[in-house]
C-alpha cells in the first residue's frame, strides 16, 4: 500500500513529515527509529524546498516475507513527474515496523490545531528518542567511567612496574658493583699471596730487594725505592731521602706526600716532597721484630692510589719486612756457622812419605752448614790419624757439636788406641753428651815405616782406594753403626796394605749423595774420577787433583749439603812391595 504526497511549500513539507510520523506510529515503529526517520525526512524536505519546484513523497509498506518477521516502511522523495528531471536519484529511507497492515490516511486536514497536535506527537517521539539517547549516554558515561578507572588501574600498574623495574635495576647495579668489588678484593688477595710466597721463598735479602720492583712496577707503582738503614751502597750514602721517608722511619707510620690529601686509611698526609714535588709518594716503614729495617718509597702509576690498593701495599711492605728480616737473620747465622766451622778445620800436618790434601765447601742452598768436618793429627807413637765425619743437623748447633767431637777425639787419641777403639769411645761420648744427636765418621791411621793403614767406619760412606796402577777399590768392609745411637757396639778395625803411589780418599755424603739417585752412583763417579788421573798427576799436584775431583762431582748439584774431601797419598819415593787387592775391598775398576 502506498500514498503519495506533493510538496511545494513549507506547509506541504510539514504535512508530509506529519504523515510519515503518523504512519510510523501506526506501524508501531520504535520511537528512536521514528525520530531518526522524521529527522532525516525533515532535512531532505528542507533541501528540496531550498532547490524549489514540486516534489513527491511516497509512503509505502512491504509485508514480511515470512510469518513472524517484521515489515518495512519505505519513504521516497523524488521530483514530481510534471517538473523537469535533472537526473538526481530519488532519496529513500526504510524503517522496520512490526505491523505492516493498511496504513492510516496520510492526508492531514488543513487545520492548525491538528497540525500542532501532529507536531507535538512528533516531539513526543523525539523526546522518547532523546530519553533513549539519555539512557544510552548514561550507559556510555558508566562505561567511560569504568574505562577511566581501568585506565587509572593500568597507569597505577605501570607505575608499580616502573618502580619495581627501577628497584630491580638498582639491585642489579648494586650486585654488579658488589661483584666488581669482590673481584677486585680477590685480585688484591691473590696478588698479595703470590707476592708473599715469592718473597718468602728466598733467604737472600739482595734477591728480595730485586724482586720487589718486579712485583710492583708497573701495576701498582711507577717507581720503587728501598732505603735500608744499615745496608747502603757507598755511592748512595750521600743521596738525600724524601722528608716523608725520614718521618716514616722516625714514627713507624706510613706517610703520603703530595699536593692533595690522600685520604688513605692508616696513612698520614704530608706536603709534597721537595725532591720531586710533582709526584705523590707513599713511604711505608719496613718494621722488623726488634728494630725498623728501612723505608719502602713508592710513586703511583697514575694520579693516585685507590684506598684498598694502599692498604694492600702496606700489608705487602709488612710481609717484605718479615722476609728481609728472616733472610738477614739466616745470612747472619750462616756466616757465623761457616766462620766457626772454618776456624775449627785443621791445618794439615806434614809427614814424610805421606801427603794430604783437604777441601771443604759449605752448602749454597739453605742453612745446611756446620756438620761436616775433617782432621789430621799425630799420636804419641808417631802414627798419623786422619778422620772425616758428619754430624746430623745443620747450623750453629751442628758446628758446636762437631767441635766437641773433634776435641774429644784428639783427647782419646793421646791415650793411644786403634781407629775402631777411638770410634767406640766417641760413640759412648756422643750418646751421653747429646742423646738426640748422631754422627758418622771414618778414621784411618798411618804408621811410620809400616806399609799398611788401619781404618774403621761408623755409619759413614766407605773410603775409596786408588792403587798405583790405577785400579780403584771401595773399602766396604763391615762398618759400625752411627755414633750416638742408643745401641752398645764395638766398632771393628780393618787394615789394608798400601804401596807407594796409592791414594786413599775419605769424603762426606754431600760429595756423592743425590736425593733422586741415592749414594751408590755417586761413589761410582768418585771412583771414575780417581781412575781418570794419570800416573804422575797425584804425585805432582795433589791439591789440584782434589779440585779436579770436586768439579765433575758437584757440577750437577745445587749443593744443599756441605762437602768434605780428604786425600791421603803415599809418595812413590817411599818404596814398598807390589800392590795387592785389599781384603774386604770391592774392586770397581
Amino acid at each position: 500500500m502506498t500514498h503519495t504526497l506533493r510538496v511545494t511549500t513549507v506547509t506541504d513539507a510539514a504535512r508530509a513529515r506529519v504523515a510519515a510520523a503518523r504512519a510510523a506510529a501506526a506501524y508501531e515503529v520504535p520511537p528512536l527509529e521514528r525520530a531518526r526517520l522524521a529527522t532525516a525526512l525533515s532535512a531532505r524536505l528542507r533541501q528540496c524546498l531550498a532547490e524549489g519546484g514540486t516534489w513527491t513523497v511516497v509512503l509505502g509498506t512491504r509485508a514480511p516475507a515470512r510469518e513472524g518477521n517484521a515489515g518495512t516502511l519505505h519513504v521516497t522523495v523524488a521530483p514530481a513527474r510534471d517538473t523537469q528531471d535533472d537526473g538526481e536519484p530519488p532519496w529513500r529511507m526504510s524503517v522496520t515496523c512490526p505491523e505492516a497492515g493498511t496504513p492510516p490516511d496520510p492526508e492531514v486536514p488543513d487545520d492548525t490545531d491538528l497540525l500542532a497536535e501532529a507536531l507535538l506527537g512528533a516531539d513526543e517521539d523525539t523526546a522518547a528518542a532523546l530519553g533513549k539517547l539519555a539512557e544510552q549516554e548514561e550507559l556510555v558515561a558508566f562505561h567511560r567511567e569504568e574505562l577511566h578507572q581501568t585506565n587509572q588501574g593500568v597507569l597505577a600498574l605501570h607505575a608499580d612496574l616502573d618502580t619495581a623495574w627501577r628497584a630491580q635495576r638498582e639491585a642489579f647495579a648494586a650486585e654488579r658493583a658488589a661483584r666488581t668489588e669482590a673481584e677486585e678484593a680477590r685480585r688484591r688477595l691473590r696478588f698479595l699471596a703470590d707476592a708473599s710466597a715469592l718473597l718468602t721463598t728466598s733467604l737472600n735479602h739482595e734477591e728480595i730487594l730485586r724482586r720487589l720492583p718486579d712485583l710492583l712496577v708497573p701495576r701498582y707503582a711507577d717507581r720503587v725505592d728501598v732505603w735500608l738503614f744499615d745496608h747502603e751502597d757507598e755511592r748512595l750514602r750521600s743521596a738525600p731521602h724524601p722528608a716523608a721517608a725520614v718521618l716514616a722511619a722516625r714514627t713507624g707510620r706510613p706517610q703520603y706526600a703530595a699536593d692533595h690529601p690522600g685520604d688513605l686509611p692508616g696513612v698520614d698526609d704530608q706536603p709534597p716532597s721537595a725532591l720531586n714535588p710533582g709526584r705523590p709518594l707513599l713511604c711505608v716503614p719496613l718494621l722488623a721484630r726488634r728494630a725498623p729495617l728501612g723505608v719502602l718509597t713508592l710513586s703511583p702509576s697514575g694520579a693516585r692510589w685507590e684506598p684498598d690498593d694502599a692498604v694492600m701495599l702496606i700489608e705487602l711492605a709488612r710481609r717484605a719486612s718479615v722476609a728481609l728480616d728472616n733472610a738477614r737473620r739466616f745470612e747472619h747465622n750462616r756466616d757465623i756457622a761457616e766462620t766457626l766451622q772454618r776456624a775449627l778445620l785443621t791445618d794439615l800436618p806434614t809427614t814424610p812419605g805421606l801427603r794430604l790434601a783437604a777441601r771443604y765447601l759449605p752448602a749454597t742452598h739453605g742453612l745446611n752448614i756446620g756438620g761436616d768436618w775433617y782432621d789430621a793429627f799425630r799420636q804419641p807413637d808417631g802414627s798419623l790419624i786422619t778422620v772425616i765425619g758428619d754430624v746430623t743437623g745443620h747450623g750453629l748447633h751442628a758446628a758446636v757439636m762437631m767441635s766437641q767431637l773433634r776435641t774429644a777425639l784428639r783427647a782419646y787419641a793421646v791415650d793411644g788406641g786403634s781407629p775402631g777403639r777411638l770410634l767406640t769411645r766417641l760413640h759412648v761420648f756422643l750418646h751421653h753428651l747429646q742423646p738426640d744427636l748422631f754422627a758418622t765418621a771414618v778414621i784411618a791411621r798411618f804408621s811410620p815405616d809400616d806399609p799398611t793403614v788401619t781404618w774403621a767406619a761408623a755409619g759413614h760412606p766407605p773410603p775409596v782406594l786408588r792403587m798405583p796402577d790405577g785400579r780403584v777399590h771401595v773399602l766396604d768392609a763391615k762398618p759400625g753403626a752411627m755414633l750416638g745411637i742408643p745401641l752398645r757396639q764395638e766398632i771393628e778395625d780393618h787394615t789394608v796394605r798400601l804401596s807407594p803411589g796409592a791414594t786413599l780418599a775419605l769424603y762426606t755424603d754431600g760429595l756423592v749423595e743425590r736425593r733422586a739417585r741415592g749414594i751408590d752412583p755417586g761413589i761410582d763417579r768418585l771412583a771414575a774420577a780417581l781412575e781418570a788421573f794419570g800416573p804422575a798427576d797425584l804425585d805432582t799436584d795433589l791439591d789440584g787433583s782434589a779440585d779436579r775431583i770436586l768439579g765433575p762431582l758437584l757440577s750437577d748439584s745445587e749443593r744443599d749439603d756441605d762437602v768434605c774431601l780428604l786425600l791421603c797419598h803415599i809418595d812413590r819415593a817411599a818404596g814398598g812391595e807390589p800392590d795387592r787387592v785389599p781384603a774386604g775391598a770391592d774392586q770397581l775398576r
